[in-house]
């Protein structure tokens, strides 16, 4: 059962509208007692704890009110799945394949994952807190009332991606790729340190600091063949 946090955090005091948050209440939960992932499987209440699901293919899958917590999901298929009211824990891999899926009232904390393919995924009221992602693909994803909280992304994809109120808190983003992408009460002052590789001029719709404005006008003024001297 999940309930909904009302808004008004510090994004909506600045004139941004914040994300709304997840709040999971999970039931009890059974382990889950098969042996492997199936295509298109429904997982309703279950808890996956400390699992090896590398390799594994889950394509289409459901997981409904779910704990999965210190698995490994190296190259772990599960492309087009759902994961719904759900907490994800502790989770390590490379490459693994969420591209298309679809995930609504998730709390993802302490990731270690490297390579995450999610690209055309879609996200709503999602937190992703603490832990490191490198090199996640949200080309083409939809973001909405998403929060990254006190977590490192590195080179992090989001071309042509949609975000709209999604929040940087206290995380590093290293290398941003927002080339064609459309953003709508983007907070991105939480950012430290904030990296942008590609599309500063998508940034339109996102609130940054003075400090980060300081920081990328050597960047900014490239791209508008500014050239600053003494």
């Amino acid at each position: 059962m999940v309930r909904r946090a009302a808004g008004g955090g510090p994004a909506e005091r600045a004139g941004v509208r914040g994300a709304r948050r997840p709040e999971v209440r999970l039931p009890d939960l059974e382990p889950w007692g098969a042996l492997e992932l199936e295509p298109d499987g429904d997982y309703d209440g279950l808890e996956f704890r400390e699992l090896d699901l590398a390799g594994q293919d889950g394509m289409g899958a459901r997981f409904m009110d779910c704990a999965l917590t210190g698995c490994v999901v190296d190259g772990t298929a599960l492309g087009r799945a759902r994961v719904l009211d759900s907490v994800l824990t502790g989770l390590r891999g490379v490459g693994t394949q969420l591209a298309e899926a679809s995930f609504r009232d998730v709390e993802l904390a302490d990731a270690r994952l490297g390579g995450t393919q999610m690209h055309g995924a879609v996200l709503e009221r999602v937190v992703i807190r603490g832990g490191k992602i490198d090199y996640l693909n949200l080309r083409e994803a939809r973001l909405k009332d998403v929060v990254f909280e006190s977590c490192v992304l590195v080179e992090p994809d989001f071309a042509g991606a949609r975000l709209e109120r999604v929040e940087f808190t206290d995380c590093a983003l290293r290398g941003a790729d927002f080339g064609g992408a459309t953003l709508k009460d983007v907070d991105l002052r939480g950012a430290a340190p904030l990296e942008v590789a590609r599309g500063l001029d998508r940034l339109s719709g996102a609130v940054i600091s003075t400090g980060q404005l300081l920081d990328l006008a050597p960047a900014l003024a490239a791209g508008l063949g500014i050239r600053v001297e003494g």
